[in-house]
């Protein structure tokens, strides 16, 4: 039976036993694919090497969300608005002063025009 190995470099179970960061370091910061008995049992990935899937993997999420969200509407606000919103004054007992169970969440839109329209820097 053949199995799918996904690495460049392979080692057998018993050779990492023996000397796990010569075979660790044989990767040079790639994953390597452990063999027990001629198939897969496991891939062992550098810490870097797993920080960079993580981000990636976080990335994709992120652009998921950011493809479902598109074609939202678009509200316009200015950055003091968004700034008073955050300090909205509590109560003692945690509650807003303003408006019972009222949140304040803004969605901001890259808008290249108010960039281009600015005569001065900010």
């Amino acid at each position: 039976m053949t199995h799918r190995v996904l690495t460049e470099i392979a080692a057998s179970i018993s050779k990492l036993k023996a000397n796990p960061m010569t075979i660790v370091s044989s990767g040079n910061g790639m994953p390597i694919a452990v063999l027990n008995h001629n198939e897969p049992a496991f891939y062992c990935v550098p810490a870097a090497a797993y920080e960079a899937l993580m981000e990636l993997i976080d990335d994709a999420e992120l652009l998921k969300l950011v493809k479902e969200r598109a074609n939202e509407p678009a509200v316009r606000v200015t950055l003091d608005e968004l700034i008073w919103n955050s300090k909205k004054p509590h109560s003692r007992n945690g509650r807003d002063n303003s408006v019972e169970n009222d949140h304040y969440i803004a969605v901001l839109k890259y808008d290249q025009s108010a960039f281009n329209n600015q005569s001065k820097p900010l």
